[in-house]
């Protein structure tokens, strides 16, 4: 069994000249229970495609392994109601994660669903220190046009978020795409380490606005520079400063706005501060 990325509706659609019956292609998402030695610890809805880079990325971003070595064995399994993301850690971590109580069940576009204390949805992230990336302006903007390129299944549905992994000189070097944005860059950083790439090397470039669990899903997995074409929160804002973090913000292929940490940015005749 293999669960379609896109399924075909009819519609009627109504303009000011009269109704018309359409065809359209929607992205589809499915129940994506993540296992850990047996124990489901959260059930999202996903798009389901790349799972095991979902998976991946959502043990790295919520904590729950520090590097992918600590997961010793991976399988996939679909049956009608759903997937099974299973991961099998190592006796440290199996223990480590025995101890907490997290159980996220939410819908497309959720965060933060189902923590358990104010305490998680405020948790510290490491601060970056001195990630050697530097971006030129144009390269900001290149990086927003070069995303554009990865996102087949946006194009198809116009419903579809995406985060990229940008590289100087390379460009987008890797994308993914979900119909939830979290679950999109919980995809990429999954992608990130299975590729064994650094993530300070590089920025990440999402389609969303960004809410502070972005920030801290990046913070948490290395990645210096975030760069996004909507607005973020006042809190992402602050997160991201505390962090270290450039938090590059309204992006587009003729301009943007950098919330924190501009030295990144290296130009010249930018007397920004």
């Amino acid at each position: 069994m293999t669960f379609p990325t896109i399924r075909s509706a009819r519609a009627i659609r109504y303009r000011n000249d009269g109704s018309v019956a359409v065809r359209r292609d929607l992205p589809e998402e499915v129940p994506v229970a993540l296992v850990f030695n047996g124990t489901t610890h959260a059930v999202m809805m996903a798009t389901p495609a790349d799972i095991g880079d979902f998976a991946c990325g959502f043990a790295v971003t919520e904590q729950i392994v520090g590097t992918l070595a600590e997961i010793e064995r991976y399988e996939t399994i679909e049956s009608k109601d759903g997937i099974e993301a299973r991961l099998w850690l190592n006796d440290q971590r199996a223990d480590a994660l025995a101890a907490r109580r997290r159980v996220l069940t939410g819908p497309v576009g959720c965060g933060l669903c189902g923590i358990d204390s104010l305490k998680e949805a405020a948790r510290k992230v490491p601060h970056i220190g001195t990630a050697p990336l530097r971006l030129r302006p144009e390269e900001v903007c290149g990086a927003i046009r070069g995303l554009h390129a990865h996102q087949p299944l946006h194009d198809q549905t116009v419903a579809a978020h995406a985060a990229g992994f940008f590289i100087p000189g390379e460009g987008v070097v890797l994308a993914r795409e979900d119909v939830g944005r979290h679950n999109a860059l919980d995809k990429l950083i999954g992608a990130i380490c299975r590729a064994g790439l650094d993530p300070s090397q590089g920025a990440a470039v999402i389609t969303s606005r960004v809410s502070v669990d972005l920030v801290q899903k990046c913070a948490i997995s290395g990645i210096s520079t975030l760069i996004a074409v909507s607005a973020p929160t006042g809190y992402a804002a602050r997160v991201a400063d505390e962090a270290g973090m450039t938090l590059i913000a309204f992006a587009r292929e003729d301009g943007f706005e950098v919330y924190t940490h501009p030295a990144r940015i290296s130009d010249e005749d930018n007397d920004v501060a």
